[in-house]
């Protein structure tokens, strides 16, 4: 049970005072992987921590639910531990994490993460991902309170404060007839902002016409977009209706209109102005209805400096302005984002089965190395590319019990990955250990049950403690060879030594981390860590 003096705030805590008051955002726990994969995105609220309460985090509490739900259930997990992982404020808007001695080993990213450790809002704007017993992923961040209850409403799958503020701005504008400016890098999904504003509009049943004007060439921009008449060009055989004249009654949404040639621009302006075109080649005006949303990952303010676009067509194209955030800002939605595009794939595939059987198996579907790789990336293509990466992962996974990534797309991911700043923030990893000998070829996958405990302690010692190659050895997957070592009550962890111990073995071993690792009998990384925070130096 969890210790009486801590309390389970739930998720209807609210914050009360101080920066939480001032900027309106509480620190939250989303689920980023679950062993039950559709628990993706359920929140804990964590606004009680701004009063000077605490949120135990264990298997039995509290419930995590959707934002904006009313039924929730805690983490679930089995092999989650009851002793709790305490979350308490540090400072004026941080959040500190301590680990209960005896509880769910705890890791920060790729660090285990031993006693307590503070995070100041930047950490918590960039979001910090939390393994739990190498079987659940959670991300620290912040988020706006109260929230309103999201799913896929409009199309758009997320539960950010960001995706949010897209949803309300759809909203706001889509019943008028103002054109829609959105605003947002490459891949961020505005195309499917400018259909939601169409799909809820009074046009809905009229035509929905896309078009990129960086696709065009710059010399057909015009016939392409306002028709032309026969001859009005060498290759001009008949007459062209053009994109405006098809959009007739309905939306033309144009991407990319930074793009726009400086003659394409006048004759936007004069459409926009007066509901009328000039067809290329003909001399009688067409009076077109059409609801206009451009969109464009460019600064359209530095190309009006630059005289490379119109200022006053700017201000006509932003009747409303959207602005859609990149994906690294709303790292909570990748969990959801992920499944989302999984699902749909593997319907695809006609192997959905897969993503509904999840739960029952024993090792996490999505791997939490896996999910942590995902929450780091920096994804310069955004949702796109996010959608992308979960095919190629899908795909390449087939036939295999849990997801896996290629070499390549590991290489990729670990491309970007930021450090997570907090008081305790680690150096960078030390090289990989390879094994001395060769390696004997790897066994056959094996439950982790088949491990005999005096047979995961034989793998440990025979590979120095290095635990990619125990795992290789034992033929088991390394979150599972974590759970083995936490629930062995032959094995310690580096978080189940005191300062002491390790203090007086360093000046014991001349500082000598190998023969540190093979007294005390644990792993070299987290053995190194800690002879950091307690300011040894290595020899």
């Amino acid at each position: 049970m969890a210790d009486p003096k801590v309390s389970d705030i739930s998720t209807a805590a609210t914050p009360t005072r101080n920066s939480e008051q001032a900027t309106g955002l509480v620190p939250a726990l989303t689920i980023v992987s679950h062993p039950t994969p559709q628990r993706a995105g359920e929140r804990l609220l964590l606004g009680g921590l701004s009063s000077g309460g605490t949120v135990a985090i264990s298997r039995l509490g509290p419930d995590f639910l959707r934002p904006g739900g009313t039924l929730g259930m805690p983490l679930a997990d089995m092999f989650l531990s009851r002793k709790p992982v305490v979350f308490e404020r540090a400072g004026e808007a941080g959040v500190r994490i301590r680990v209960e001695e005896g509880g769910s080993a705890v890791r920060v990213g790729d660090e285990p993460l031993v006693g307590s450790r503070d995070f100041g809002p930047e950490a918590l704007a960039q979001g910090v991902p939390l393994v739990l017993a190498e079987r659940i992923v959670l991300l620290l961040h912040q988020t706006s309170s109260p929230e309103a209850a999201t799913g896929d409403e409009l199309g758009m799958v997320g539960m950010s404060a960001g995706t949010r503020r897209v949803r309300e701005d759809i909203a706001r504008v889509a019943d008028l007839k103002v054109p829609v400016l959105i605003r947002g890098e490459t891949g961020s999904g505005k195309e499917l902002v400018a259909r939601a504003i169409h799909d809820h509009s009074p046009r809905r049943a009229g035509p929905f016409i896309s078009v990129n004007l960086g696709a065009i060439p710059k010399e057909l921009a015009a016939a392409e977009l306002f028709g032309a008449r026969k001859g009005a060009f060498t290759g001009a055989t008949q007459d062209r209706e053009g994109f405006f004249r098809a959009a007739h009654g309905g939306t033309l949404f144009l991407d990319e209109v930074g793009e726009a040639p400086p003659e394409v621009q006048v004759l936007l302006l004069r459409v926009l102005e007066t509901g009328e075109l000039y067809p290329v080649g003909g001399h009688t005006p067409v009076a077109v209805d059409v609801r206009l949303i451009t969109a464009t990952d460019a600064d359209l303010d530095e190309r009006i400096r630059q005289e490379r676009f119109k200022a006053p067509l700017l201000h006509r194209l932003a009747g409303y302005t959207i602005e859609v955030p990149p994906l690294r800002e709303r790292r909570e939605d990748i969990g959801v984002l992920f499944l989302h595009f999984a699902r749909q794939e593997l319907e695809e595939l006609g192997e959905l089965h897969r993503l509904e059987a999840a739960a029952s198996q024993t090792e996490p579907w999505l791997p939490p190395s896996l999910a942590v790789r995902l929450l780091r990336f920096a994804w310069p293509g955004n949702v796109r590319q996010l959608r992308n990466f979960t095919r190629q992962i899908i795909i390449g996974s087939r036939g295999l019990p849990e997801l896996q990534a290629s070499p390549r797309l590991e290489q990729e991911l670990d491309a970007a990955t930021p450090p997570v700043s907090g008081r305790s923030a680690a150096a960078p990893s030390a090289p990989r250990q390879e094994p001395a000998e060769p390696q004997e070829p790897a066994p056959a996958r094996r439950k982790p049950s088949d491990v005999s405990d005096a047979e995961l302690l034989a793998a440990l010692r025979g590979t120095s403690w290095d635990i990619k190659a125990a795992a290789e050895r034992l033929g088991i997957t390394r979150p599972s060879l974590y759970m083995l070592i936490d629930r062995s009550p032959s094995l310690r962890t580096v978080g189940d030594l005191s300062a002491e111990e390790i203090t007086r073995c360093f000046h014991e071993c001349q500082g000598d981390v190998d023969a540190m690792v093979q007294r005390l009998e644990v792993s070299k990384r987290g053995l190194q860590r800690r002879i950091r925070e307690l300011g040894l130096s290595e020899s």
